[in-house]
């Protein structure tokens, strides 16, 4: 049963809440269980934005549709589009990012310090399927997590212990109008198909229960990864500077490689170089090999050059512009 007190106490102290509403059954629900939830007391006031990509023609009529509900749930509510040219590639990578770009933006625009998206617990199995396929790191399948930043706001998730059959019957119950997006069964996107394959998963006993408390798991023990990787950043760093972060060999060397790992990237990640996992781990154990050796070590990774000198230092900073 789905409640509104349990599902928004977390966010009574808001000062205003957006809840991204695209039309399809999830966000519908959470559109109506919040508008329910802010009649009581001392609540904030809640506001709706939906996102116009504009990839389908229906896609205006799915956002007035959004409109008229709100009108009628005495919501307000605004139609965020989307402009500029729309990429022929990475395209619901590229949807999702103008589509917070706009959301954060708007939530700024009317005093709003909370922006609440309908994910569920069964897109949360998703995701974790999705990440595993990707060979994510343990970070990567504690999934999504119920509250994140974005821009300066807090994104918070507040129906990720919900099934998405009870926010259907929800809003089916309340007769409540609502739209099924065509593309979440385009088989050009990878996540189609992890679709079709959770009803057997399930079956087999690994539905979003199990997920969920592998997520839960997960987050634990990456907190804890990154709390000791802080206490290596203490030991390890002999400087960070603007442009350059120096760290000692024979630590990186001698921790545990998880956290030499999340250290080399955070750094890396500080001075604008963002490499993929699967190319920061060999280029790690290479350099603390090196480092064990007490040989000089150098590579260029990310826009970045890793020197490790014959003192021992680990330099990290930009490649040096090349002459013409």
């Amino acid at each position: 049963m789905l409640i509104p007190d349990e599902i928004f106490a977390p966010h009574a102290s808001a000062r205003g809440l957006l809840v991204a509403v695209s039309g399809g059954p999830d966000s519908i629900a959470l559109l109506a269980l919040a508008a329910e939830w802010s009649k009581g007391d001392n609540r904030p006031p809640v506001f709706a934005a939906t996102f116009d990509h504009g990839f389908r023609k229906a896609s205006r009529a799915e956002a007035e549709l959004c409109a008229a509900l709100c009108a009628r749930l005495g919501v307000p509510h605004r139609i965020l589009e989307w402009h500029g040219e729309k990429p022929e590639t990475r395209i619901q990578e590229s949807a999702r990012d103008a589509r917070y770009a706009a959301l954060v933006e708007h939530a700024k625009a009317i005093g709003a310090d909370l922006l609440l998206t309908a994910h569920h617990a069964d897109d949360q199995m998703e995701t974790i399927l999705f990440r595993l396929m990707r060979g994510s790191s343990i970070g990567g399948l504690a999934g999504m997590r119920a509250q994140t930043r974005r821009g300066g706001i807090v994104h918070a998730r507040p129906l990720l212990a919900q099934r998405k059959a009870a926010l259907v019957a929800y809003a089916k119950g309340r007769d409540l109008p609502f739209v099924i997006d065509p593309t979440n069964a385009d088989p050009r996107f990878a996540r189609t198909g992890l679709r079709r394959l959770a009803p057997q998963l399930e079956e087999a006993g690994l539905g979003p229960e199990i997920f969920a408390r592998l997520a839960m798991r997960a987050e634990r023990a990456d907190a804890a990864l990154d709390w000791a990787a802080q206490e290596l950043a203490q030991r390890a760093i002999l400087s960070r500077e603007a442009g350059q972060t120096q760290l000692a060999g024979r630590q990186m060397a001698e921790a545990p490689e998880e956290l030499a790992l999340r250290l080399l990237l955070e750094e890396m990640s500080r001075l604008d170089g963002r490499p993929r996992l699967e190319q920061a781990e060999p280029l790690l154990r290479s350099l603390r090999e090196a480092a064990r050796e007490s040989r000089s070590f150098r590579a260029n990774l990310a826009g970045l050059l890793i020197d490790l000198r014959r003192d021992g230092t680990i330099v990290i900073a930009p490649e040096p512009a090349r002459q013409s």
